[in-house]
């Protein structure tokens, strides 16, 4: 029997879900910079910045798969600490910069265009399912429900590490045409 005291994560989850996937949503809707600067601070390094916290959240989730395969919950717990800090440090300036400024489109051609554009919508579309998938996990683990946060986490892991990988991938794909 688990002697840890159950919290219900849950309204908190759904909440930080649909406000974090809607503000996400809502600053494409927003005015734009029209030099590409804020404060005389060039836009373009956010990306870059995306592109680093994308790259230490994925290796993050590698650390922390392979600590709970040597069944080392304590440093599993740390990467994931890890993980959703850097992810919440990639909102923070994936915000600012499509808050400010104007979106870049991709100038490829050919099948790397093609490419590109299946990576980029199914990365999106994954971001937004991989918030409450991660959240909902992180609530489980936290609770101790060993059965159903193994349940979800053989779906939020793979999916959290697609999501960061391409994240990345996108951005090296993108970075010439900014």
């Amino acid at each position: 029997m688990n002697n840890t005291k159950q919290r219900n994560y849950n309204p908190l989850i759904w909440i930080l879900s649909f406000v974090i996937v809607g503000v996400i949503v809502g600053t494409y809707f927003l005015p734009k910079s029209n030099d590409g600067t804020v404060l005389g601070i060039q836009l373009t390094v956010l990306p870059l910045m995306n592109a680093i916290f994308n790259t230490f959240t994925f290796l993050f989730l590698i650390g922390a798969l392979a600590a709970i395969m040597k069944k080392n919950i304590k440093l599993h717990r740390r990467f994931i600490i890890a993980a959703f800090t850097t992810t919440f440090l990639f909102c923070i300036t994936y915000l600012t910069y499509h808050s400010m400024a104007e979106s870049t489109s991709y100038g490829g051609e050919g099948f790397l265009m093609y490419l590109y554009y299946f990576v980029l919508i199914t990365h999106i579309f994954l971001a937004a399912a991989i918030v409450p998938l991660a959240l909902i996990t992180l609530g489980r683990g936290l609770n101790m429900q060993v059965e159903k946060h193994r349940k979800i986490a053989r779906w939020t892991m793979p999916l959290w590490l697609y999501v960061s990988f391409t994240g990345v991938l996108v951005y090296i794909m993108i970075a010439p045409y900014y």
